[in-house]
This record gives structure tokens, C-alpha cells and sequence, in this order.
């Protein structure tokens, strides 16, 4: 019996182009130390997502050098507030929320889409999230977005009517079951952390490597 090995393939919204280098002199002369990250907005169909994206935030934001408040805490004094939806949160005074926490930065994030695409030999999963860093005083500081989506595909050198069952077989579990994590916190790691506008490096940053 053969064994056939699969891979992903990553494919990043416009890796062909290289981005233009924005203007950080905003983020530089707020200089934030803390970062709160606020419940996520969800434009996408699965009401979950907006727990998995939350999850991944803090680890590349600390990694970059910044105190992030722990977004469960967060979300917790949010719904004592009375604030419990993202979309209500996002159009709150950001000086209001920085003040509640004493934070100096706040990081709004959007999901556009969370999805799996089903075709009979092939699923893609996509997310498209939009990120926005806002300072204590209401000023626009960072902004970003980044789509990206894999594809389950077949690297064997087996029958082609083998690979095609095995094509058949993953596209199914794919969208039965679509793991959404790796790209959510690859987009992640990619604005924060790897992008050439990736926000400048914070007073807690560490010389440790990010590969």
C-alpha cells in the first residue's frame, strides 16, 4: 500500500506585488507602551471565528514588544459596561475605552472572511481580516489587511486514480472540519511581525528571533 504525503499551500494576497511603505510617523510620536485589543467585528458567517481570531492576537503583539491586557479580562469589563457586541464596541470613543483601561494604544480588528470554498478534488480556506491600531487621544495610527487561504494538495507519484480518491477524500475533510488557525495566526505574524509596514518595534521587544 502507498502512502501519499500532502501538503499546504499558502497562498498570500498579493505576494507578486511589493507593498508601498506607509508613513509610521503617527504610530511614532504616540509611542504607545500598552496595546488593548478589543472584541473582534465579524462580517462572516461563522459566529465563532471572532473567538479563534481574538485568541491569536496577543502572542505576535508581545513578540513585537508590546503589554497587551489579556482579551478575556478585556471582554469581561466590556460586558460590565453593557458592551458586549463587537460592532457596538468598535464605535465607541476610543478615548473612553483607553481611559477605562489606562491603555495607550487600541487594536480594532475585522473579519471579512472566514470560509471554506468547496470544489469536488479541492476545499480553499480563506480569512481576510482588517486590522487598525488607534491612540489614546482618537488619532489613526496603523492600519493593515491581509487575506490569505490554503489549498490540501496531493504530492504523491502514486495512480492517478489513487490521488484522485485521496483529492476526493481531503476536499471533503477540509470542508467538513476546516482548520481556520494556521492562516489566522500566519496573517497575523505576517502585519505584525514580518511585513515591512509592520508596526515599529515597541520598549518591551526582545532581541529574540521571529522565524
Amino acid at each position: 500500500m502507498r502512502f501519499f504525503s500532502w501538503i499546504f499551500i499558502l497562498l498570500l494576497t498579493g505576494c507578486n506585488t511589493q507593498p508601498v511603505k506607509k508613513d509610521m510617523s503617527a504610530f511614532t510620536a504616540a509611542a504607545p507602551r500598552s496595546i488593548l485589543v478589543v472584541p473582534i467585528v465579524n462580517k462572516s458567517l461563522d459566529v465563532d471565528a471572532p473567538n479563534y481570531v481574538l485568541a491569536t492576537l496577543p502572542m505576535p503583539l508581545a513578540e513585537k514588544g508590546y503589554y497587551v491586557f489579556p482579551v478575556n479580562t478585556t471582554k469581561f469589563v466590556l460586558e460590565q459596561e453593557g458592551l458586549y457586541e463587537g460592532d457596538r464596541i468598535h464605535n465607541e470613543p476610543p478615548t473612553a475605552l483607553a481611559k477605562l483601561f489606562d491603555a495607550d494604544a487600541i487594536l480594532y480588528v475585522t473579519i471579512h472572511r472566514w470560509d471554506a470554498q468547496y470544489a469536488i478534488f479541492a476545499t480553499t480556506v480563506t480569512v481576510e481580516l482588517e486590522y487598525r491600531i488607534v491612540s489614546k487621544d482618537g488619532t489613526d495610527i496603523w492600519n493593515d489587511k491581509q487575506k490569505m487561504a490554503y489549498t490540501p494538495q496531493s504530492n504523491s507519484s502514486g495512480s492517478a486514480l489513487g490521488s484522485l480518491i485521496f483529492a476526493v477524500i481531503s476536499a471533503a475533510v477540509a470542508r467538513a472540519g476546516p482548520n481556520y488557525m494556521p492562516l489566522t495566526q500566519q496573517a497575523n505574524r505576517e502585519v505584525f511581525l514580518l511585513s515591512p509596514n509592520a508596526p515599529p518595534d515597541g520598549p518591551y521587544k526582545t532581541a529574540k528571533s521571529i522565524n
